[in-house]
């Protein structure tokens, strides 16, 4: 009876196994985190942003309904981590609070780090981020001063951002946590470049990582003395007291993200990077996950990205900076990196079949 027992019991667990990786392979999903919008509305509108210029439209203006966040956590319990911030400003989500008592308990690590504003927090948003452990949050400060701050966070207040982050180092404390980890953004301009040592000295104080990020829009208040103003910098994480600081440039390729996190509108329509704001591959809500990964349309995008072919009309990399970026690089990162797991991931496959067929599970 003990043998039979057993013998069942290894079976189900080599067949789940087994589906688990034959999964991997045909849909590609390799990976238990997902990018997850909690909200495409935000109350500024800083110049160059495409929400401020109102080319969202194909995304539509909402929040992720509780719902469905609570659906899909309870409908995949093997995805463990989600990212709830992107297009928008996640705090606007009148259901977050719920959203996020959820996750935790559930045991899966929500964060922040595309970024938020934080102007529009109450004292219980703040306080639930400390109780339920949000892991991190990226603070979006481009300035060490209303003056120059409001110049691109139009609509923004300042004091009224350092006044909140003080509010969450007070509940930190008095929870005695490390949750959330919080990092000060601050987006290089010509107009903000002379208050960088005081923004990154303000950081330390607030016990806040400091991150320097370029501009993408170049065109847009140009850095005046860029060499002198990065001199100290570099695109790898550098550790100074409390505080650290790190440049993202043309390196913050999105495209991995098809494999290892990919992103869901906040109506569960599948989008596949966070670069994605012209079309979809279907909705994750309502047709599931797994139907949406093995789209043609879906795995046709990832063969792109990775030179197989190449990008039509109807793909978002046709009209994508950071797909022209990788094309026009002399070695396909991506290409090496998911071809070879892809062949490992078949070779065991066919090893487990095999154990599946002979073993005797004695």
């Amino acid at each position: 009876m003990y043998r039979v027992i057993r013998r069942g019991m290894l079976r189900t667990l080599g067949i789940r196994v087994w589906h688990d990786i034959r999964n991997h392979v045909r849909y590609g999903f390799m990976a238990t985190r997902f990018l997850i919008d909690a909200s495409t509305m935000c109350q500024l509108r800083c110049p160059v942003c495409p929400q401020s210029k109102g080319q969202l439209k194909t995304l539509g203006i909402g929040f992720l309904k509780f719902v469905d966040f609570k659906a899909f956590v309870d409908d995949y319990p093997n995805i463990k981590h989600i990212e709830l911030s992107n297009w928008g400003e996640m705090f606007l989500n009148p259901e977050l609070i719920d959203i996020i008592a959820y996750a935790h308990e559930k045991d899966v690590a929500i964060e922040a780090l595309n970024g938020v504003n934080f102007n529009t927090v109450t004292d219980e948003m703040i306080e639930c981020l400390v109780k339920y452990k949000f892991r991190a949050i990226r603070v979006s400060i481009d300035g060490a001063s209303q003056e120059v701050y409001s110049i691109y966070r139009r609509g923004g207040n300042f004091d009224t951002v350092i006044r909140n982050v003080r509010k969450l180092n007070d509940f930190k404390r008095q929870y005695g946590t490390a949750f959330p980890r919080l990092v000060w953004q601050f987006i290089l301009f010509g107009h903000n470049q002379h208050e960088l040592p005081i923004a990154r000295e303000m950081a330390r104080e607030l016990n806040m990582e400091f991150c320097i990020r370029r501009n993408s829009m170049p065109g847009y208040s140009p850095v005046t003395e860029p060499g002198q103003t990065m001199s100290t910098t570099d695109s790898k994480t550098k550790t100074d007291g409390q505080a650290s600081q790190v440049v993202y440039g043309e390196e913050g390729l999105s495209c991995f993200q098809l494999w290892e996190s990919p992103q869901i509108n906040w109506d569960g329509r599948l989008l596949g990077c966070c670069m994605n704001v012209r079309t979809d591959y279907g909705n994750v809500f309502t047709a599931g996950l797994r139907q949406c990964l093995s789209s043609e349309k879906y795995v046709r995008t990832k063969r792109v990205v990775l030179g197989e072919l190449d990008a039509t009309e109807d793909l978002p990399c046709f009209y994508c900076p950071c797909y022209r970026t990788l094309r026009s690089s002399k070695t396909n990162p991506l290409r090496k990196r998911y071809t070879a797991q892809r062949s490992l991931l078949a070779d065991l496959t066919r090893r487990i079949d095999y154990y599946l067929k002979h073993a005797s599970f004695e």
